[in-house]
């Protein structure tokens, strides 16, 4: 392995010519407003400068944060708010692992954000410790780095309740059936909103995707590179697009996979909704892939059927749960991950079998809580705190509480499955204490390269017209479409059609012509027919 060679790790002295290198802030136009603000970005070239002069010390891993060596972690130091780059600071836990190839192979970091928001990046690193192939020639051209951002794990992380109450069972079922119900959940969502203020108040006004954004190039300073690379999933895209937004002068190359559409009138309570539509979408989309294989899961040779299989099991849950812990928000929790993967569409409807054929305990191992996971607990809770503040303080949420109803009645309608969880889920918002601000626009600036974007047309967490708005405001994309899949995430699935694609832009700096339609990959098979095969 090659010696560290980051700035300040060692005490070497940084010259004044590639300090400003790595420092230059993007300027705007005559007579255009800095996006983001003026102050805010006189503050992240102060604490830019700090980061690159002090560097990143990296050491091995603590032990408990599962990660091998030669993965190695350390910290960035960045304001809590950036009009006041000399107060108050946190630190940014990060990670790297070094690039594989030869010296003259190497062309800088690549940074990962997984999503969200409240999503950990800390494990890509592994994606080359564990020999992922679909990374190799990726990895011997990057230093893989991955972080956990503010108020996230090892980030200053927050809190809004007990984790062990946030994760008992069962919940009360979110679909309605009286006024009395509504009134219980929307009292609920305030306590939670409450909770968040009164354990983690003083870090919320700051919780921004604009505030991250800020700290990501912070670390890029941190890193000694002048411009950085990045991939962004579900969230992260909309980190991305605010980073390049913000910062075009400091992208060198930045994909996208799955994306949010950044629309400011569509952050965040119309992309909730717009949600709700397409999850039912791809429910459905799994639900005849299960009738497909009735041989094998014996749920139902007809979408319908599946589909009353499934209205039973909730029904059933509801008057009674299973296992005493499993109610109709378990399974909506648990059977959603068939709709945002497809590598959960053979285990979701393995268990589901299991249960018919009356094996409960699956079906609660997978759905229920497990109270002993105290360290897995506090995770999910800090996670779900994450998304709720950042959701939050990005925008300005309606505090009517007749819209909200109206809406989400109408909503429910046409998509059943999963509207009243979302909305209950979002819900605080409403009531939220701390600051609320304004969504940036999301706009192609000077300095800003060619972007890569990637999303499947059946993506239920993050809909299609995400990628064709983001593509739009940024010039000169190219945007990779999946027609007729709809696994949230794609460049981690094997499909040489994107995959070469994607490694293409990496490694070499190319782009298609013209935007490029994939055929899906392939379609999840039981075990016994791909045995068969």
């Amino acid at each position: 392995m090659r010696p560290t060679a980051i700035f300040g790790a060692a005490g070497t002295a940084v010259t004044a010519a590639l300090v400003a290198g790595l420092l230059a802030a993007p300027a705007a136009d005559a007579g255009e407003r800095v996006p983001g603000g003026a102050a805010e970005a006189k503050g992240v070239q102060i604490a830019a400068a700090k980061a690159a002069k002090k560097g990143i010390k990296w050491q091995d891993c603590p032990a408990a944060w599962g990660l091998e060596k030669p993965i190695q972690c350390g910290f960035v130091t960045v304001p809590v708010d950036y009009t006041k780059p000399n107060g108050r600071t946190i630190e940014i836990a990060v990670d790297r692992v070094r690039s594989t190839g030869k010296a003259g192979e190497r062309q800088g970091a690549l940074l990962y954000n997984p999503g969200g928001p409240g999503g950990s990046g800390m494990k890509f690193p592994r994606r080359v410790t564990t020999k992922n192939p679909l990374w190799t020639k990726t990895s011997k051209a990057y230093d893989f780095v991955g972080f956990d951002p503010r108020g996230v794990g090892h980030s200053a992380p927050i809190s809004c309740t007990d984790p062990q109450k946030f994760v008992s069972a069962p919940k009360a079922d979110p679909v309605p059936d009286s006024e009395a119900d509504k009134r219980a959940q929307r009292k609920k969502a305030k306590e939670y909103a409450d909770g968040c203020h009164e354990r983690s108040g003083k870090l919320l006004p700051h919780l921004t995707t604009m505030n991250t954004a800020r700290d990501v190039d912070v670390v890029r300073a941190a890193l000694g590179e002048k411009k950085l690379n990045f991939l962004g999933v579900s969230y992260g895209t909309y980190l991305g697009a605010v980073y390049g937004t913000l910062f075009p002068g400091h992208v060198r190359r930045m994909v996208v996979d799955s994306v949010v559409n950044p629309a400011q009138d569509n952050i965040w309570y119309e992309a909730n909704l717009e949600q709700d539509v397409a999850f039912e979408g791809r429910f459905k989309d799994w639900t005849k892939w299960v009738a497909k294989h009735d041989g094998t899961f014996h749920l139902g040779n007809t979408q319908a059927k599946v589909q009353k299989q499934w209205e039973k099991l909730r029904a059933s849950a509801k008057k009674k749960p299973i296992g005493g812990v499993v109610g109709p928000a378990e399974l909506i929790s648990f059977f959603q991950d068939a709709a945002y993967y497809d590598s959960a569409w053979v285990p979701v409807a393995e268990t589901w079998s299991k249960y018919l054929a009356g094996d409960e305990k699956a079906l609660v191992e997978a759905a229920g809580p497990d109270l002993s996971d105290t360290v897995g607990n506090a995770a999910k809770e800090n996670g779900n705190a994450v998304y709720t503040a950042v959701e939050c303080a990005d925008a300005k949420w309606p505090t009517s509480w007749k819209k909200w109803d109206r809406d989400n009645t109408r909503i429910h309608q046409q998509a059943p499955f999963m509207t009243w969880a979302n909305a209950w889920m979002n819900l605080p918002c409403a009531t939220w204490k701390s600051k609320q601000g304004t969504p940036l626009e999301v706009a192609t600036h000077k300095g800003l390269p060619q972007t890569l974007i990637v999303q499947s047309t059946h993506d239920a967490a993050t809909p299609y017209v995400g990628a064709v708005e983001l593509h739009k405001r940024f010039k000169g994309s190219r945007l990779i479409t999946e027609k007729g899949a709809g696994s949230h995430g794609v460049v981690g699935l094997v499909n040489p059609c994107i995959n070469d694609r994607v490694d293409a832009y990496l490694v070499d700096g190319k782009l298609d012509a013209e935007d490029v339609t994939c055929a899906p990959h392939a379609t999840p098979e039981p075990p016994k027919a791909a045995a068969a095969k």
